[in-house]
């Protein structure tokens, strides 16, 4: 079977696992305790008032019956209203989804940039006492709480140092000098030409990216130092050093590129579970992304709220991991052999 029809069943795969996924979230948000209608016009609605409102969200009918309503309206993008904010579920998420994403990115980013180094320098250093050190900063960084590191990371950076902001995204002082372009801070600060509000999103984001980022830190570092073992004392490697190319030449070019497939391979799943992982340290940090959005719904039985984040979340996933198994065909080409062979 060729390539592009593997991938084609990956995608089918793709959207059997979402349908999946909505049946199981769509029936838990029907099921749990509380009353949405009664929770969205609050204690001193009458009775009549309350299953008018249930008959107007569907409440009355059977869940496979709202469950084919949902289905519905999801196909034309309709994710039903919140009870909370009382605005359409879609233009919550597309509102408060650049925050999540621009904290992950960053957050991706300093995992790629503090990980690899690390796992490379750990690598040359077998057993010796640079990667001894990596080993008791893997071990930390994977053992701790997130929101233990982020509250720590506040005390430390906030309170005591005062190097850094603790909440929100911007100052106070330039919510009116920055114009909504994007919903990305770093980018709509750049387009508004305002470069002190730049700095500070800059300064708002370090503390909760770099919580974010170092459970992922340490996996990346051990993976990476793993792959670059395996593959350092191959002998197409002992041949470069052999013509007497540079020590840093045979590491990044010929030993990282080879080693780098299983740590790309962790990069994609760390950043799509980033996205669900995000809601601790957006509460720590009073992030306004779709992660604390989410678990406001989740308190407030906001059900369509519910359903909406979750299936964003897990469209967001199970996308990041296709073009992950895409960006694996075209690295190395044995993995694209090999996905063929299995099919």
């Amino acid at each position: 079977m060729k390539y592009w029809q593997y991938l084609v069943r990956r995608l089918a795969g793709i959207l059997v696992s979402l349908i999946g996924l909505s049946v199981i979230i769509f029936t838990t948000s029907r099921v749990l305790p509380g009353n949405p209608a009664r929770m969205a016009l609050g204690a001193l609605a009458s009775e009549e008032q309350v299953q008018a409102l249930a008959v107007e969200m569907g409440l009355n009918k059977p869940i496979p019956l709202q469950y084919l309503d949902y289905m519905r309206g999801l196909l034309v993008g309709d994710l039903g209203t919140s009870l909370e904010t009382k605005r359409a579920v879609s233009t919550d998420i597309v509102y408060y989804l650049p925050a999540t994403l621009e904290l992950i990115t960053v957050s991706m980013f300093l995992t790629v940039v503090i990980g690899i180094p690390l796992g490379v320098i750990a690598a040359q250093n077998k057993d010796g006492l640079a990667d001894n050190a990596t080993r008791l900063v893997a071990f930390f960084s994977v053992s701790v709480p997130g929101f233990f590191i982020a509250i720590m990371f506040q005390l430390i950076f906030g309170y005591l140092l005062e190097w850094l902001p603790i909440t929100g995204r911007l100052g106070s002082e330039f919510g009116s000098g920055v114009s909504r372009f994007t919903g990305f801070l770093l980018v709509d600060t750049l387009l508004s030409g305002n470069l002190a509000a730049h700095v500070d999103a800059w300064a708002h984001i370090i503390l909760p990216a770099l919580a974010l980022s170092l459970a992922g830190i340490g996996q990346v570092m051990r993976i990476t130092r793993s792959s670059m073992i395996d593959v350092k004392d191959q002998d197409y490697v002992e041949a470069e050093r052999g013509f007497g190319l540079p020590s840093w030449l045979v590491t990044y070019k010929y030993t990282l590129k080879n080693a780098f497939i299983p740590t790309l391979t962790i990069l994609g799943l760390l950043y799509a579970s980033l996205l669900g992982n995000a809601f601790l340290i957006e509460l720590v940090y009073s992030w306004p992304g779709l992660a604390s959005y989410g678990v406001t719904a989740v308190l407030n039985n906001d059900f369509n709220a519910v359903v909406g984040v979750t299936m964003t979340i897990g469209v967001a996933f199970v996308s990041i991991n296709f073009l992950v198994d895409v960006l694996l065909g075209r690295v190395d080409p044995r993995i694209r052999l090999a996905m063929e062979g299995s099919t």
